[in-house]
């Protein structure tokens, strides 16, 4: 799984679920180092989500690849977040901000959509995924879509990767069970094999 680029609407620095902003030129420099980084690889099948940051970074990693866009891997509604910067949203709301920071059991994004019902979304977007039969996929998406997905499987990806561009590998084992990672041995899923 591959996060998506900067954007126009500078995802890096401003909360963007549902609004649907362009990928930027520097989105698009990411995104072909993505594509380096990858060059080895063969995917049965590319997916991304309808938003254009999404999609269109997609594009850029595998410009010869159909991409099948599954709206339910849309980024959550951040409701009156939506746009902020992290600044922004801790001045307008300090308690729920700090809450959203520890993670706190219960939060929900404030006029958002409920959390439950996103991973339930994200849910019907991975069973579509492994409908198609794939047994190697690339998933251009969004961070929490991302962090969702792993969590899902039942591997969570650490810290509060990923950033933007940054790739998160999942594998299964002989026995079924998720990782991060290519191979159970593997060094951090986001740092790069040494050679």
């Amino acid at each position: 799984m591959i996060r998506h680029g900067e954007t126009v609407g500078n995802s890096s620095e401003r909360l963007h679920g549902t609004a649907d902003v362009a990928l930027a030129e520097v989105g698009r420099a990411q995104m072909r180092a993505a594509a380096r980084s990858l060059r080895h690889e063969v995917f049965d099948v590319v997916v991304a989500s309808p938003l254009q940051r999404s999609w269109q970074s997609a594009a850029v990693v595998v410009p010869c690849a159909s991409v099948r866009l599954v709206p339910e891997f849309r980024e959550i509604d951040f409701g009156r977040w939506e746009g902020m910067s992290l600044d922004e949203v801790r001045a307008a709301d300090p308690i729920l901000f700090r809450e959203w920071q520890a993670r706190a059991p219960g939060f929900e994004y404030p006029g958002g959509e409920r959390r439950a019902a996103f991973r339930e979304r994200v849910g019907r977007g991975l069973l579509r995924v492994e409908e198609t039969g794939a047994r190697g996929a690339l998933l251009v998406l969004h961070k929490g879509v991302i962090r969702t997905i792993a969590e899902l499987l039942g591997a969570p990806v650490p810290g509060s990767a990923p950033e933007l561009g940054e790739s998160v590998a999942l594998s299964r084992d002989v026995d079924g069970h998720w990782f991060v990672g290519r191979t159970s041995s593997n060094p951090s899923p986001l740092e790069e094999p040494t050679r």
